[in-house]
């Protein structure tokens, strides 16, 4: 557990970065720091393993008071991720990954063999080890720094906007791998980004502070979308606050069609036959995995990948609520698709079948 109680931050000529910040990021927990440009996100996040020194106030982590540490190895028992990796560009991907645990005095082989087993853990093929960071994505080395930030099993991780430098679909499957090892590991993890929708995503609480380091509210993602503590908060969140709490709302059962397919490389006139009066026909492979939709009056030969249309996602079932409905939004056939966890075909379900679930949950219960 990490708790701040009334820690402030004043640089010289008076400028206040954080002011009496109190809040407690519990254990195995990720506590995200978001709000405006020049709140005191960063400033509170460095102050923890003392890069920054605090003021005035108290910072704890299990108890012990981390002016009373040493800050060396205070510094060590941390992990920190911050944006563009912050990897050494001289030393290969292997060695990176290594620096902590060789500084704690594990022998080479034993520090190597555990940046190798976290290369795996993060999703990165075990070929890049002797290579060097100039020589990955960005994404591969945000991967990296996270390794290297777990390489010594800290019970503790900073995370300084960590994915803010990729483009949108690499930061999503940053995140996602964020959510997975999270899952795995269970950190106490204390996350800054100036993105609320990744603070919503990643978060088991979400803090929003104000400019000056004041803490406008701390909340879980669900409640912080159904009940923003003022307008300041409120207009923080933006807009569509409603649906992107459908996110956090399990959906029940759904009244699901059981939508005719057809094989890719099936010829035309089996998916004409099918879609018998319907504009749209739903291909799938031999898994019964969905590969997109058709329109069998302007196919000709057989069905080929060149044919799909691929603009509805895809929903799961016993996801949420914001999957079903947007899955039925974006789908050409207004028929939204629903899979099991192995990815095969459950069935569809229409837009408004989702809402007709969305209006019979109880009063009170947000959404």
């Amino acid at each position: 557990m990490i708790s701040f109680t009334e820690v402030t931050k004043v640089y010289p000529g008076g400028t206040t970065a954080v002011g009496g910040l109190s809040l407690i990021a519990p254990t195995g927990k990720t506590t995200v720091l978001v709000g405006p440009s020049g709140c005191g996100k960063t400033t509170s996040l460095r102050m923890i393993n003392r890069m920054i020194e605090p003021t005035s106030g108290t910072i704890e982590i299990d108890g012990r008071d981390t002016a009373s540490l040493d800050p060396n190895e205070l510094r060590r028992g941390i992990g920190y991720v911050i944006q563009s990796g912050g990897l050494f560009p001289h030393r290969t991907i292997v060695d990176n990954i290594a620096t902590v645990p060789l500084l704690l005095g594990w022998d080479r082989a034993k520090a190597r063999a555990r940046a190798h087993e976290l290369l795996e853990r993060v999703g990165l093929d075990p070929v890049l080890a002797k290579r060097y960071p100039n020589q990955l994505s960005g994404g591969q080395q945000q991967r990296v720094g996270v390794a290297r930030a777990l390489a010594a099993d800290p019970p503790v991780m900073l995370m300084d906007e960590p994915f803010s430098a990729v483009d949108p679909v690499v930061r999503e499957q940053l995140q996602d791998e964020f959510l997975r090892l999270q899952a795995e590991l269970g950190k106490t993890i204390v996350f800054v980004t100036h993105d609320i929708d990744e603070a919503v995503k990643l978060g088991d609480q979400v803090a929003v502070l104000r400019v000056g380091g004041v803490l406008a509210q701390l909340a879980s993602p669900a409640k912080l979308l159904a009940d923003p503590h003022d307008d300041f908060v409120a207009d923080f969140l933006g807009r569509d606050r409603g649906y992107r709490g459908l996110a956090f709302a399990e959906a029940p059962e759904l009244p699901l069609r059981d939508e005719p397919v057809v094989l890719l490389g099936s010829p035309v006139a089996e998916g004409a036959r099918i879609a018998a009066g319907d504009r749209w026909v739903l291909v799938v492979d031999e898994d019964r995995s969905p590969l997109g939709w058709a329109e069998p009056e302007v196919l000709t030969g057989v069905i080929d990948r060149d044919h799909l249309h691929r603009g509805g996602t895809v929903a799961r079932i016993g996801g949420s609520l914001r999957a079903a409905l947007d899955a039925a939004l974006s789908s050409p056939s207004r028929r939204g698709v629903l899979v099991d966890d192995t990815g095969s075909l459950v069935g569809t379900v229409r837009a408004q079948d989702v809402l007709a679930a969305i209006e019979r949950r109880p009063e009170g219960v947000p959404v």
